[in-house]
């Protein structure tokens, strides 16, 4: 059995796309624990129990290595009301901050 360079392309390719896929699940899972857990911490109620995707950059860490650097928002709400915006920001799959809204209190 002889494999052509086609092959051996699209197969790397494949690879490449599934480690992707396989990383940035387990990256959006660290997002969402993160903004469940900083809900908690700040008595809101996070909202549909996910995060989703805003923005996706590529650029060094401050190891000078590149990383992926990803912006995920989420809502919560603080009465029931009334839906806010909050935002995790991680590079590579570490959290950086996690940012909410102005929102009322009540």
């Amino acid at each position: 059995m002889t494999f052509d360079i086609d092959a051996i392309l699209w197969l790397t390719l494949i690879g490449v796309g599934v480690y992707y896929w396989i990383h940035a699940m387990r990256t959006k899972e660290a997002a969402n624990r993160a903004a469940e857990q900083h809900c908690k911490q700040m008595e809101v109620q996070f909202l549909d129990q996910t995060v989703f995707l805003k923005k996706l950059n590529l650029k060094r860490n401050t190891r000078g290595q590149l990383a992926f650097i990803r912006e995920y928002y989420f809502e919560f709400t603080v009465s029931g009301e009334d839906r806010y915006f909050g935002r995790v920001f991680m590079v590579g799959n570490r959290i950086e901050s996690v940012n909410l809204d102005p929102h009322r209190i009540h």
